[in-house]
């Protein structure tokens, strides 16, 4: 029988981990992490249980903070869901067994140090889909379709592919995070969830080859770099901020930067 010390192994879905918060209870166990993965010694698979996403065991925890909590809480836990860290599966976890526990509302109680977090990394998952709403760049292929490739610090796609939905109406686009290797397809009527091969030359090489290209294309990435040269004063140039406004970690994928 496992005790307080037990990991809960799960899918990495919002739905897997609500499961757990039903099975956490259904066993009597509180337990100390909750992770996605499970590395390391097999001499401790006693501690460690795995749990089968069930949507009636997830549907019922989450009917259960409808009632305790308002939508905007609601959309905070699930946003802070997408930071992907076991520290953060486990504060969210222990933030759903404290609202579910307690017989007061604790929706505003930002003495709970779990609370807090969860309010943290939602912020942090915001800031990381604001920062892809401002970094994608937009290849245009041969055949119309616009192609952006990133690498978001966090799971925020969901987040934003209604963007760029409204912002290319009747156009199609594909938008692909290279990180966890999957992305979205707009037809100019319909979103659809889509992944390359690993081997795929536009994952590989951050960006539409030659022979997919529009053939303007490369000329109008020229008058963007360009233009971005020519507005950049020379005397207030300051790298450190630059850094600061524009993260390293996107200019592989901005025309501009290349």
């Amino acid at each position: 029988m496992m005790d307080n010390s037990a990991t809960f192994k799960f899918d990495g879905s919002i739905e897997g981990l609500l499961s757990a918060v039903f099975d956490s209870y259904y066993l009597k166990i509180y337990p100390q992490v909750l992770t996605r993965e499970v590395a390391g010694s097999s001499l401790f698979d006693d501690d460690i249980y795995t749990v089968i996403t069930d949507p009636m065991k997830a549907g019922r925890v989450w009917r259960a903070l409808e009632r305790r909590v308002s939508k905007r809480v609601l959309e905070v836990m699930v946003t802070s869901f997408l930071v992907e860290t076991t520290d953060g599966n486990v504060a969210l976890f222990r933030y759903i067994r404290s609202i579910l526990d307690s017989r007061e509302n604790v929706e505003s109680d930002f003495s709970n140090h779990d609370a807090v977090n969860v309010l943290g990394n939602c912020r942090r998952v915001r800031g990381e889909a604001h920062r892809l709403l401002q970094f994608a760049r937009f290849q245009k292929a041969a055949d119309g379709t616009y192609f952006a490739l990133m690498e978001p610090r966090y799971d925020v796609l969901p987040m934003c592919v209604e963007h760029f939905v409204d912002r290319f109406s009747d156009s199609s686009f594909v938008i692909y995070d290279r990180k966890r290797n999957y992305g979205f397809h707009y037809d100019g009527s319909d979103v659809r969830k889509m992944k390359f091969m690993h081997d795929n030359e536009h994952v590989l090489g951050g960006g539409l080859s030659d022979s997919c290209m529009d053939s303007d294309e490369r000329f109008y990435q020229q008058l963007w770099r360009t233009y971005f040269q020519a507005i950049a004063i020379k005397e207030r140039i300051n790298p450190r901020k630059q850094r600061q406004d524009m993260p390293c970690r996107f200019w592989p994928f901005l025309t501009e930067m290349q």
